[in-house]
């Protein structure tokens, strides 16, 4: 990453912490995917699964966007409080919604962002198609990155990130490769995926979680330094809705 997304991205140094971080760092996957794909100032942006608005500040302060900081997990009220505080609020709205009932009007939005979150609600046939796509105007991108596997795992390697996930079957099965999201979303003449990457910045992202000194993140740690590091990636899609 160039000199001036190093610089832009070191301004958030303070919030890499356990107070506002929720897994692998959210904003330097945001910052590599921005600078991948740029957004255009102005555009009006859904922030999927936003958690404690990070990213949302993010794409309101270096894209320039207005933001709908969108979550299930936290409240629209606590989102609310920290955007006034940190002088967003007149920029990003806070909403408390699931990402299977979202309550927007279909065409709404330029962008659909979505970081560190999808693969929660997103691995299974037709999400994309019927819960996200339809929320895009025609033109409009959905820009995803996600926590993954360079390649689908089996033996010690599956029974590995089984246990790092307690047993929890849903769980495990939230990691997947990048041939794999990309053959679950499928292809379709309504939509492209102009963009499929294995994000560059992924061990810096889960040293700073790991850093935070939040109890998961610690937790994290002890399976990466078992050997799990050598088989993640984090995985980054953009897909853009036609043109009519």
């Amino acid at each position: 990453m160039n000199t001036e997304n190093n610089n832009r991205i070191e301004k958030y140094k303070g919030f890499f912490n356990k107070e506002y971080l929720m897994g692998p760092n959210s904003l330097r996957l945001l910052d590599e995917m921005l600078t991948k794909y740029p957004l255009k100032e102005g555009k009006r942006v859904m922030d999927l699964g936003c958690g404690t608005g990070l990213t949302s500040m993010f794409l309101a302060k270096e894209a320039g966007v207005s933001v709908f900081a969108t979550d299930l997990w936290i409240s629209a009220a606590e989102n609310a409080e920290r955007f006034k505080k940190w002088g967003i609020e007149d920029q990003v709205i806070p909403i408390h919604a699931d990402a299977n009932t979202l309550p927007f009007a279909e065409g709404y939005f330029d962008a659909i962002v979505s970081i560190d979150a999808y693969h929660y609600f997103g691995a299974k046939k037709g999400v994309f198609t019927d819960k996200i796509l339809p929320f895009l105007k025609p033109g409009g991108v959905f820009i995803a990155a996600m926590p993954g596997v360079k390649e689908e795992l089996t033996g010690e390697a599956a029974a590995l990130l089984l246990e790092w996930m307690e047993g929890n079957t849903k769980d495990y099965d939230t990691f997947h490769c990048r041939r794999w999201w990309l053959d679950l979303i499928g292809k379709s003449e309504e939509f492209e995926v102009v963009m499929d990457l294995d994000l560059d910045c992924y061990e810096a992202a889960w040293n700073d979680w790991f850093a935070s000194g939040h109890k998961y993140g610690i937790k994290d740690k002890t399976y990466m330094d078992r050997g799990m590091d050598r088989y993640l990636s984090f995985i980054g899609l953009v897909i853009q809705r036609r043109e009519k």
